[in-house]
């Protein structure tokens, strides 16, 4: 029965066809509005590593003077200084752990016909790609020994493997000029773009495509590679450059530990308590301790990767919707008004209130379907200009299956909700009254 309703509903469409056309527009843009915000929300708010965002932690240590401490802002500083840092992953606490600097190496390929370029990089522990469940094209990682003696080794992304030895191209085994410095590549990394990509939070955009070249750190600082991102510093460095940055009290490197389970957060944080008090007795953290320790979630909130002014342009896109539905009441309210006879021969014929009831909500619902495919085209198109107009969140703007699935129920359930009270009223018509006035 439902069948012949489906079918009743596509050949209604064509009986006036131009408020079937402004049902169908005002249901499919309010369907686009929401869709378009539903669709960067749910980019930027999801969990980027599920099957490790648990166990993955950040830790914050409080290195302020007195005078600039908890008593101005209680939040430690986003990062930590190399010295920490480093102690950190040389006592590896941790299952695994890494620090985190960002690079931007002049990159050379000895080609006549590609002069040199910059790249965006990162100087890190070998554990960064077991942590972060990073997927090899080629080859592997660097060794630990490579960690230890600060080799000159690197890991590359595809697309700058593509760009400097051709496509379909395994450059393992081969070097790689960059930053004046010649590097041997170790391994090739496959396209990986984390959203939000929430490794680096601090010193690059939280949507930002993933970095092609991985140097060893302890490399990266022997050849004075400058710092790319944020550099805080609590104190006047005790020398210039580069050096000062490493000796100094200078919070640019970040620091990611990874537990064997999250039970073992409490007794990370009271070693981090332990490490601070230790350092308290070397003249160092002046200030009480102020220790921090998120997990993936905890981190993206902290560092407010979803901000308000997104969740409200959501929640307005979907009143907006709301809009478009009590306007779809009225157009369809109208539709079904303008057929009280057939409604009164059916009823005359012997279909009760529950039949018409249903055939005139399968109209609706097949509305709604109809609106659902110019919904997702409009949705297409905002957000085609969306990732036009804003490069950094490009990685967003894709409408996938599961988004595709969920335009369809909001528009038909939306369609569904505005015409139950048409059609209600449309089973409001008396039969014998109809057929007289006929």
């Amino acid at each position: 029965m439902y069948g012949y309703y489906l079918s009743l509903g596509f050949r209604s469409l064509r009986r006036n066809p131009i408020l079937t056309t402004l049902m169908v527009l005002t249901l499919s843009v309010g369907v686009a509005a929401s869709m378009t915000t539903l669709t960067l929300l749910r980019g930027m708010s999801g969990d980027p590593i599920p099957e490790k965002s648990d166990v993955l932690f950040v830790p914050l240590l409080d290195n302020r003077p007195l005078d600039n401490g908890p008593a101005t802002d209680p939040e430690p500083p986003e990062q930590l200084t190399l010295r920490d840092a480093m102690a950190l992953w040389e006592r590896g606490e941790g299952e695994r752990q890494t620090p985190i600097y960002g690079i931007s190496p002049p990159i050379d390929s000895g080609r006549a016909d590609l002069p040199p370029f910059f790249n965006d990089g990162l100087a890190v522990g070998r554990d960064f790609f077991a942590m972060f469940d990073v997927p090899f094209l080629h080859g592997q990682p660097w060794s630990a020994e490579d960690d230890e003696r600060g080799t000159q080794v690197a890991v590359i992304g595809r697309s700058l493997a593509e760009r400097v030895f051709g496509e379909g191209v395994n450059p393992v085994g081969q070097t790689l000029r960059a930053s004046d410095n010649v590097f041997q590549i170790v391994g090739v990394i496959d396209t990986w773009n984390p959203l939000p990509k929430f490794y680096r939070l601090v010193g690059s955009g939280s949507f930002d495509t993933s970095e092609d070249i991985y140097l060893p750190i302890r490399t990266a600082i022997a050849r004075e590679l400058n710092v790319s991102g944020n550099i805080n510093c609590n104190s006047t460095p005790p020398a210039p450059g580069f050096r000062g940055l490493v000796e100094g009290e200078c919070n640019w490197v970040q620091f990611w530990v990874e537990l064997a389970s999250a039970d073992d957060r409490a007794a990370y944080a009271e070693y981090l308590d332990a490490y601070v008090n230790e350092q308290k007795a070397l003249n160092r953290f002046e200030a009480p301790v102020n220790n921090r320790l998120y997990d993936v979630r905890d981190w993206l909130d902290v560092r407010e990767v979803v901000s308000d002014d997104t969740r409200t342009s959501t929640w307005l896109a979907f009143g907006f919707l709301l809009v478009c539905l009590v306007n779809t009441v009225g157009l369809l309210l109208a539709k079904f008004s303008a057929r009280p006879g057939e409604i009164g021969v059916r009823r005359a014929l012997g279909a009760s209130r529950g039949e018409v009831f249903r055939q005139y909500l399968t109209e609706a619902a097949v509305i709604g379907l109809v609106g659902a495919g110019t919904g997702i085209a409009l949705t297409l198109g905002a957000l085609a200009f969306i990732r036009d107009f804003n490069r950094g969140i490009a990685q967003l703007t894709h409408l996938d299956v599961p988004m595709l699935a969920i335009a369809v129920v909001v528009s038909v359930l939306a369609a569904i909700v505005a015409g139950l009270l048409p059609t209600w009223r449309a089973c409001q018509v008396v039969p014998a009254l109809q057929l007289k006035s006929q």
